[in-house]
């Protein structure tokens, strides 16, 4: 088990789950005090990092596309401070971290875990009931409607229309977008039959966001719905899968294998991988005592 504790947080890694937990210290963000604990597959990881500043370093997971309804509903767009997937390490700490790194690698290459696109959430989202409030309204998610509710501060045309109630059944999708220079940021489901491009000021489906603190809670709400959604993936997707670094992803064993036989295929599968210069003299050494542990 590999385990590191900030005051950013803590994360655990057993051999197949990352356990991630928000620290306590006031210098958290509010969306990842909120959202809790995350508990991560490694089936969902596409890779780890440790990027090594002058007086501190920063974990960072990065997971493969599609897996973590969260990040679907925000694209990406997630500031550094309210991203779950990253962690300081303070100085003094950055040896556990390498270690850290190398034992999920050593992971991710012995399950010969793909880093392509998956075609179905493996993280469940934030758990409902919920209700955020920013910008101008809340929004209140109970696992089958959506409520939008509006503040004195909403434009009066909308706010005229009263209390929007949506049907799961009715969203086609959502969106989470932080506001960005003189661009507000929403809050937008697009619903079945009323379809509209207004600006999220005039949108009754949308709530607008004006880049105050707790306009990141809003994306909370924005995965709960998105993973009750029809999930993403394109249909017909035939690319190959790759392991962790870019490599192809190893052949599946047999079904009549043992495990004896499995591990000393994934021995030899290592070597090639070695000798064609896709796997790094530290990588491949890593990898192989990892099997090797298991004969």
């Amino acid at each position: 088990m590999a385990e590191i504790i900030q005051r950013d947080g803590t994360w655990i890694f057993d051999g197949d789950t990352l356990r991630l937990t928000p620290g306590r210290d006031k210098n958290v963000a509010l969306l990842r005090r909120t959202l809790g604990e995350i508990t991560v597959p490694l089936g969902a990881l596409a890779g780890v990092s440790l990027e090594q500043g002058r007086k501190a370093g920063r974990l960072r997971l990065r997971l493969r596309d599609g897996a973590d309804p969260l990040l679907q509903a925000t694209g990406g767009k997630l500031t550094e401070p309210n991203d779950p997937y990253q962690l300081t390490v303070e100085a003094d700490r950055l040896g556990v971290a390498e270690y850290f790194v190398d034992e999920v690698r050593s992971a991710l290459l012995l399950d010969q875990v793909p880093s392509g696109p998956v075609d179905g959430y493996l993280l469940p989202g934030p758990a409902v009931p919920l209700s955020a409030s920013a910008g101008d309204g809340t929004a209140s998610f109970d696992g089958e409607r959506v409520r939008l509710e509006w503040n004195w501060k909403t434009e009066e045309a909308k706010a005229t229309a009263g209390t929007r109630t949506l049907a799961l059944g009715d969203i086609t999708a959502v969106e989470w977008r932080p506001s960005a220079g003189l661009e507000n940021g929403c809050l937008r489901f697009t619903v079945r039959g009323a379809d509209t491009k207004a600006p999220p000021k005039y949108d009754p489906n949308s709530v607008e966001l004006w880049g105050f603190k707790r306009d990141p809670l809003m994306a909370l709400v924005a995965a709960a719905v998105q993973v009750r959604l029809p999930h993403p993936a394109a249909a017909g997707d035939d690319r190959p899968e790759r392991a962790p670094d870019g490599e192809p992803a190893a052949l599946a064993p047999g079904a009549g294998d043992t495990d004896h036989d499995v591990l000393l295929r994934r021995l030899r599968e290592l070597g090639e991988l070695h000798r064609e210069g896709v796997l790094t003299d530290e990588e491949f050494t890593l990898a192989k005592q990892a099997v090797l542990k298991r004969l």
